[in-house]
């Protein structure tokens, strides 16, 4: 699917294809070209309609690209992420929005819908202005709102944190091991995508790019801004998960250090009895306790369990129960 919007004359509106004469050095029209695919369609607006070099055509027809911002002669290229709109899938799920910047031409390329380009576009069509501020502010916009969409799905991994915290220190009989490692994974696919994101806008916020008017650079300050926040809290929830892992393995290493020393006394307190059973087992006669055969039962059950009183004392008495 193409879009092609361009403003010309006062007037934002919706073109069929891109008019190469839109594209002249001194054009007064700007344009806005929107890819969502990756077919052979989109590789020949990339090619034969900008010119666009190869090897940023050939990231742009990549669904999968770390963010980046490269600058080539006549344009700014740039890959950035936003979060996937499917609600279905579990985790933390991104996808590449591609940005082509020129004098008076942005050209996005994504494979899949975008929530910030269709905001973006519902915008333009309806405030004919917006487009009329440059395509340097229309760039801004986008990215403003990529960044703004990460909010919720951060909160959600906070919120996720702070259900395991309770499933692990209120209910240690469950075994939650399985969410805390994909919530790890999770967060860790957060800080892979949002650590070369800040580094990409913070490249557009230092007067680095002259595609980058020095008015529009606090703009993208701000959005940079945020981005460092967004890796502060994405470097804590990894503390906390880390932290929560290591707290789930000690409790379970504890409890099963208190089984096993429940066990050990069982069996140290068996052990006196079951060489008393046996040795009154044997085929040999023994000395017989007083009183006649009935009360030689009684005798042995009165000395096992003098024994085992004792040992429980002793035990309790060195503080090992």
């Amino acid at each position: 699917m193409i879009t092609v919007l361009v403003h010309r004359d006062g007037v934002t509106r919706q073109a069929p294809e891109v008019d190469p004469a839109w594209l002249a050095p001194e054009a007064p029209e700007q344009l806005w070209v929107d890819l969502d695919g990756t077919g052979d369609a989109e590789r020949r607006v990339l090619t034969d309609v900008f010119h666009f070099h190869e090897l940023a055509v050939e990231d742009a027809l990549q669904e999968v690209h770390h963010p980046k911002v490269e600058a080539y002669a006549g344009f700014l290229y740039l890959i950035l992420h936003g979060i996937a709109a499917d609600g279905k899938k579990r985790g933390f799920v991104t996808k590449d929005v591609d940005f082509f910047l020129g004098r008076n031409f942005l050209v996005t390329v994504h494979y899949g819908p975008s929530r910030s380009i269709a905001a973006a576009r519902e915008i333009c069509l309806r405030h004919g202005d917006v487009l009329a501020e440059g395509t340097v502010g229309l760039l801004h916009r986008i990215v403003d709102q990529l960044v703004d969409h990460y909010r919720p799905d951060v909160d959600a991994l906070e919120d996720r944190v702070e259900n395991l915290e309770r499933v692990v220190f209120e209910h240690p009989q469950k075994n939650p091991l399985r969410d805390v490692l994909q919530l790890k994974r999770d967060i860790a696919s957060l800080r892979r995508v949002a650590l070369p994101q800040r580094d990409s806008v913070g490249r557009l916020a230092r007067r680095e790019f002259g595609q980058i008017p020095e008015a529009m650079t606090y703009r993208f300050r701000d959005v940079y801004d945020n981005l460092v926040r967004l890796n502060e809290e994405a470097m804590f929830l990894q503390d906390r998960v880390t932290t929560l892992l290591d707290a789930y393995l000690s409790a379970q290493s504890n409890r099963l250090n208190q089984v096993m020393k429940v066990l050990t006394v069982i069996a140290t307190i068996f052990m006196p009895l079951t060489v008393l059973t046996g040795l009154y087992g044997m085929n040999v006669r023994l000395a017989l306790f007083p009183g006649g055969d009935a009360a030689q039962f009684w005798w042995i059950t009165g000395i096992m369990l003098a024994v085992s009183l004792a040992m429980l004392w002793i035990f309790r008495r060195k503080h090992w129960l």
